[in-house]
This record gives structure tokens, sequence and C-alpha cells, in this order.
């Protein structure tokens, strides 16, 4: 046989097929089952269609290419004439043309009914395993309408535009598109989380606007057709609507300094940006701007657990289909002990991740007609982005160890994932920075504790590990004297014995005791991989194993 003879005769073995054609949401039944738990039942057929679009492989290829081919800035036409206009390639308006279609960026508000956040919740996480980066600008848009509601001449022109499920990429004034999309600029070089120290200017100009004059270290996303800002005025520090081009049609004066090299987010601009004198009109109280542009933060940062619970529910299921069909000593992976063990630890997390968030989206959907609820999604907002942010990037890793050398290279999906899981626990506030506003929160609001401890208390008495656990987190508060000190550690057993409660009340018995015997009866390893004897591993692999079409 000649050398070329024996290179045709090369045959790939022992490689999964890629994991696509597949529902996201039929086949991740911790997903379907929360949804239905938390009480959008109703939507589970549009979420099984949006699945079905997110799984098939040319949405795959499309989200593979929006990363591959980031977006270009391009500061001047050919003439010297700025333009400050980002490029981006066709496969991320594909994707974007999904996420708006789906309503993502405004359906809870477009179209609010029992149920709304929690279906956009569900929608969400799919998404996320896809194509994270559209999610910034959808997230950022969707967090605006409250703040928006503020100001009856901006709703009237602005809303239903931002309400319209016709993705318009086009960069034009308000009045020529379909959709719009808005963005956020909050920090600067010098401040950080710490907004108060922002120094741009805002003067009034004589006419009921502003101008604005100054910086922002990070403007995300420029492309959006408005963005909420940050600015010193004269009677301190407010909010501004400031629109891509002012009311006379004209390009308003923001100039983009650059797009930021983050280490993934790739396929989302997030720039860096200069007021040379931009128009913008006053959004709320002059002096309030804080507590005008923190309920859109407290809306982004929900879709950061979201989010993170997305990602992670994507290494799983990687990692699941990897094992699945991999063979080593004769056997498949999941079928070895160890690696058994592995998966139905991650398996584990994920459905731990999905319970949480969506139980904290049914307090958005509840905030208004039930004050426990709001109470409750005042003090588990940060405190459920903080632990699931956390939790979330030790077990993507731990995914795409499963993949071995196979899962770290960019050719697959995991590297992606792998590079965008730690942003969601910096963006719109780090841990400490989540931690310490749980605190305030228990301290501003006297009833916050009492709501929390009676929704774990509801689930006191089916199993006892986790009836030690209430007693212990109870213990906690018990003294408060250092608890700034041990903040981290209160909001982390804060949030396992929550998500003890929610997989006690809801979830298949093999998993809720699996759970409560690692995560709150300290028989637990620190490394994925060792949950007790006598947990049915198996069982909670198979749960979660995505399934192909």
């Amino acid at each position: 046989m000649t050398a070329l003879n024996a290179f045709e005769t090369h045959e790939v073995l022992n490689q999964p097929p890629a994991l696509e054609g597949h529902n996201l949401f039929t086949s991740d039944r911790a997903l379907s089952d929360a949804t239905n738990r938390e009480g959008a039942a109703w939507a589970s057929a549009d979420l099984a269609a949006y699945g079905a679009k997110l799984g098939a492989p040319e949405t795959i290829e499309a989200g593979r290419l929006a990363h591959k081919f980031p977006p270009q800035l391009q500061l001047f036409d050919r003439f010297g004439h700025r333009r400050d206009e980002v490029e981006f390639h066709p496969a991320w308006h594909q994707i974007m043309g999904l996420i708006i279609g789906q309503g993502l960026h405004s359906a809870p508000w477009a179209d609010p009914k029992p149920g709304a956040h929690v279906a956009r919740a569900a929608a969400y996480i799919m998404h996320a395993q896809i194509e994270p980066g559209s999610q910034c600008p959808t997230t950022m848009t969707y967090g605006s309408v409250p703040a928006l509601r503020r100001d009856a001449e901006i709703a009237k022109t602005w809303l239903s535009k931002i309400y319209d499920r016709r993705y318009d990429k086009r960069s034009a004034p308000i009045e020529q598109k379909t959709s719009v999309l808005l963005g956020m600029g909050m920090t600067e070089k010098q401040g950080g989380s710490d907004v108060r120290a922002n120094t741009t200017r805002a003067e009034p100009d004589g006419q009921g606007g502003f101008i604005i004059t100054g910086h922002k270290w990070f403007f995300s996303a420029p492309q959006c057709d408005a963005h909420l800002v940050l600015a010193q005025a004269p009677g301190g520090l407010s909010c501004f609507f400031v629109p891509r081009f002012k009311p006379d049609g004209t390009r308003n004066e923001i100039r983009i300094q650059r797009l930021k090299d983050k280490v993934g987010n790739k396929s989302n601009a997030s720039s860096e940006v200069e007021f040379h004198g931009a128009w913008g009109k006053l959004l709320g109280e002059e002096g309030r701007g804080v507590p005008t542009i923190i309920e859109m933060g407290t809306y982004t940062r929900l879709d950061c657990a979201l989010g993170s619970a997305g990602l992670l529910r994507g290494a799983v299921a990687q990692a699941l289909h990897h094992a699945s069909h991999r063979r080593a000593f004769q056997r498949h992976l999941i079928d070895q002990p160890l690696m058994t063990n592995v998966v139905a630890d991650l398996a584990l997390e994920s459905e731990a991740a999905t319970s949480l968030a969506l139980r904290l989206a049914r307090a958005f959907d509840r905030r208004d007609m039930d004050a426990s609820e709001a109470a409750f999604m005042r003090l588990c907002t940060p405190a459920v982005k903080y632990w699931v942010c956390k939790r979330a990037p030790m077990a993507v890793v731990e995914a795409m160890e499963v993949l071995g050398g196979n899962g770290y290279v960019d050719e697959g999906p995991m590297g992606m994932l792998y590079k965008e899981i730690p942003l969601n626990s910096i963006w719109e506030g780090s841990g400490n920075v989540m931690c310490l506003d749980v605190l305030r929160a228990l301290m501003k609001s006297g009833d916050a504790l009492d709501v929390f401890l009676a929704e774990i208390d509801s689930a006191s008495g089916a199993d006892k590990r986790l009836d030690q656990a209430i007693a212990g987190l109870k213990a906690e508060f018990a003294d408060v004297t250092d608890i700034e000190s041990r903040a981290r550690r209160v909001v982390e057993r804060m949030m396992l014995t929550l998500q003890g409660a929610l997989l006690v009340r809801g979830a298949p018995a093999a998993v809720a005791d699996a759970f409560c015997a690692s995560r709150l009866a300290g028989d637990w390893g620190h490394a994925f991989g060792t949950l007790p004897k006598g947990a049915d591993l198996r069982g909670i692999a198979e749960r979660a194993r995505p399934v192909l079409n």
C-alpha cells in the first residue's frame, strides 16, 4: 500500500457528533419544569419553537461566525468625515433578528401577563447557550423601559419602537426606524463601580435639554439608538437620555474612541467614548441619577444570573453529550463511575442555578401586586446574581475538562463558553458589590429577611438536612456586628439554602436528595465529581442529557 493510499483510508473514529439539531427547551427538563412551576406553562409551545430554532445547525453556525468575526470600528469615511459606526458580520444581524423577533428586548412590557418575565427568562437561558454577545443590547433595552416610562415625551416617541419585534440594524434617526435598541453609559476611568465619582458634566442648553461633555470608560453598546448616561448636572449626579441622533436629525456629538478588546464577549461591541457637547434630555429628577438608572441595573442583574445559568447549561449539555458518545477502556465515558459522578454533579449545579434564576424571575412578574414578592426581588436580585455568577465559571471549567483537549480549542463551543462565563459576575456590579447590596436591602427593608425566611421555611420538614441549613442560616443573622466582613459567607448560605428549598419542593427526589446531601449536609468535596455514596448519579445525569432530534 502506498503512503497516499494509506492516507486516503484514514478514518476518524470515536468522536461524538456535533451537538446540534436538538431542541434546547424540550431536551432540558430542568428548564421546562421550572418554567411551568414558576407560572409560564402557557409559553411552553412558543419556547419549544424557539428552542428548536436555537438548536438548528444554521443558528449554531451563525453564533460561531459572530464570535469568529468580531465587530469593526469605522471612525471615518473615505473622504475623512466622522462616521463613528460599528460594522458587524452578517451572522450578528442574523442572531439579532432571532433574539429581537422572540421579544427578549421588550416582551414583558409590550404584552404584560402573568408569567411574562419567567417566559422571557427561559428563552434568555436558551439563547445564552448559542450566542451570548447579542444579549448585551437586548438586556439593556429590556431594562431601560421602566426608566423611560418616567418621561411622557420620551415614552410616547420611543416605547412603541422598543416594543417592535422587527430588528432594524440601520443607523438613522428614530423617525426612520421600525425598531430601536437602548444602551448604557455609567462608568468612567477614575470611578469604576463608584459612579458618584463621575466627572462628565451636563449643562442646561436653555431649551429644555442639556449639553454633555466628558467620557465613558465603558459605553455599551455604541450601535444602540440611544443610551442612558450619568453626568454631573448643576443639581448633582443625574441620568440623561442621549440619542445617537439629535431631535433635528443630525448626528449627536458622541465620539467613539475605540472598541474594547475583551477576553470574551467577542461578538458584542463595547466601547470607550467622549462627549463633545452631546445633546441629552434629563430623565427623572436632577440629582437623582443613580436611583433613576439603578432600576435599569436591577433588570440587567437578573439577566446576568439568567445568562450565567444559560452558559452553565450549555457547557453541561456539551459535557454530557460528549461523555455519552466518547469511549475509553471499552465503555462510554458516562458509564465510567467517576465520570458519572462528575457529570451528575455538573447537572445538579445547572438545575439548581436554573431553578434559582427562574424563581427570581417570578418575583419580577409579581412585584407590583405582592409586597412580599417585591421585597424578595430587592433582596435576592443581587444575591442570586452573586451566587449563580460565582459558581458557573467553576462548573464550566470542569465541563471543559470532560471534553479534554477537544474542549480547549476554539473550533468547538467550549472556548466561547469558557471566555464568556466570567463576564456576568463583573457586569453590573462585581461580587463584593452584590453582597454589600444584599446587606443594604436587609437594612433598608425591615421585612426583607422575614420574607426570605418564610420562603425557605415553606419547605421545612421535608428534609432534615435542609432544616439544619435553615437553622444555621438563622444563626448567621443572630449577631450582625461583623456581618460586612462575612457578607460573602452569608449570601452563599442564603442561596444554597434557597436552592435546597426550591429543589425539595419542585425537583425529582434524586436531584433534591443529592443536593441536600452534598451542598447542605457537608458531605461534599471541593471539586465537582464528589457526590456522596447513595446518590442516583445516572438518573441525575440522564435527566440533564440533551437528546438529538
